[in-house]
């Protein structure tokens, strides 16, 4: 009682969460074996009611059933805590303790009951019901360490009184069977203290094994948390001036102020093109981050899928045209309603009809079809480029990814477009994928209902 009494002076010391997760670990347990529990209750009151005492069988049954009822009790209010208030440790702690005495000691008394009203001998199911119960709680009483020692010591008591018993009733010789029954209960009460150590090492070195790794996941979120935030503001921070240095750029290729020479001209269109460049490369990784922190706001709408194609068609004309590719809407006929975030899903059709330019030929077409697939509508992009290999869709999908092509390498992108695309049509509970085409180029294409 000493060491029982010191864990619980010592619990608001000792690492609250290790001994929330033990209990809890206890309690789970306990929970998930009685069914277990209460065959075996059964199958032993029903032997006992029919060879020895029908009564002893009904007083025990009350007993076990009120010891359960606690017991239940007991585990719904240790798995209901929220593991962090020594206090309510110490209470629930003192709970399982009345719990194991309650419960050990109606065991006890079930199989030292029938010893007595067998009288000197054998008892080998008075013996045979203890050592299940000192195994079964080697097995599963192990998370808690004070509860495994007070059930091995109340179940090794009684397994050494029944033939000791005995042998002071009979007032036995050495030369007894009834001495051999008390050294065999000796070794046999050996036999299920080792059993319960190797089931309390097995268990806290998985219980290491679990902390370490919830150190490690520790380690990396913040990790990753730190990450996020230096990309945010750097992301930030480089956008104001980036946006500023384009405007001003734009001003001066407007040719308010005077005609500038073909050589400035052309330096500055390099610079128009890097600084926009720059700019979608922040915004495609605030995107992400946004994602990836569970930030990303969605505002949920029907809306006709005809009209977003033909939106997204006029958005990218002008730089299909820049790279000599025709854009073309194959059908829009109204009725394929769909229900998603109208900016995020523009989003992803421009980086759709953008990469099926870049990966066009000049003079080609790429055309935008719309249809209905089963339960969902689709929304197609379909180039006329060199085609992509299907083996190679997660690649174009990973993040910073771009496929080693003369046309996309020549023109330039993020390698997050389509990344970022992938993770906006999961919010939306779609699908986007493509395939190679029979004759050639690429179909682009989004699902959705």
């Amino acid at each position: 009682m000493d060491s029982i009494r010191d864990e619980f002076r010592n619990i608001g010391k000792k690492n609250i969460f290790r001994l929330a997760r033990q209990m809890k670990d206890y309690a789970q347990v306990g929970t998930d074996l009685f069914w277990q529990r209460m065959v075996i209750f059964c199958a032993a009151g029903v032997l006992t009611g029919y060879y020895y005492s029908l009564p002893l069988a009904l007083i025990t049954a009350a007993m076990m059933i009120s010891s359960e009822a606690y017991d239940s009790m007991v585990f719904r209010s240790v798995q209901a805590w929220n593991g962090r208030d020594p206090c309510l440790a110490r209470g629930l702690m003192v709970k399982i303790v009345i719990s194991t005495i309650t419960s050990a000691f109606v065991i006890v008394f079930f199989a030292v009951s029938i010893a007595l009203h067998q009288g000197p001998g054998p008892h080998f199911m008075s013996l045979f019901f203890l050592f299940a119960a000192a195994i079964f709680a080697a097995m599963n009483n192990h998370q808690l360490i004070t509860i495994l020692a007070m059930r091995m010591s109340i179940y090794g008591a009684a397994f050494i009184f029944i033939p000791a018993w005995d042998i002071m009733v009979m007032n036995a010789p050495i030369q007894s069977e009834l001495w051999a029954q008390l050294l065999t209960s000796l070794f046999v009460l050996f036999f299920v203290i080792d059993s319960s150590r190797v089931h309390l090492t097995l268990y806290r070195r998985n219980l290491r094994q679990v902390e370490d790794l919830q150190r490690e996941h520790t380690k990396v979120e913040n990790a990753l948390r730190i990450k996020s935030e230096f990309l945010s503001t750097m992301s930030h921070e480089l956008r104001t001036p980036l946006t500023s240095i384009k405007g001003s750029i734009d001003i001066m290729k407007s040719g308010h102020f005077s005609t500038l020479p073909p050589k400035i001209n052309k330096m500055l269109d390099i610079s128009q093109r890097n600084c926009a460049r720059l700019l979608t490369l922040i915004d495609e990784t605030l995107d992400l981050q946004k994602i990836e922190s569970g930030l990303m706001t969605y505002t949920m709408e029907e809306l006709d899928a005809a009209e977003l194609a033909r939106q997204a068609l006029a958005a990218n004309s002008s730089y299909a045209e820049r790279l000599g590719v025709e854009l073309e809407l194959s059908n829009d006929d109204p009725g394929y309603i769909v229900t998603g975030d109208r900016d995020r899903l523009h989003q992803v059709l421009n980086n759709m009809l953008s990469n099926a330019a870049k990966f066009s030929p000049s003079g080609s077409v790429v055309r935008v079809k719309i249809e209905r697939i089963a339960k969902r509508i689709r929304l197609s992009v379909i180039d006329e480029g060199v085609g992509l290999q299907e083996s190679d869709a997660e690649k174009v999908f990973d993040r910073f990814s771009q496929l080693d092509s003369s046309d996309t390498r020549n023109i330039g992108g993020t390698g997050l477009g389509m990344n970022i695309s992938r993770k906006i049509m999961e919010a939306h509970n779609g699908a986007i994928g493509y395939v190679r085409n029979a004759d050639k180029g690429t179909t682009f294409y989004i699902d959705m209902t």
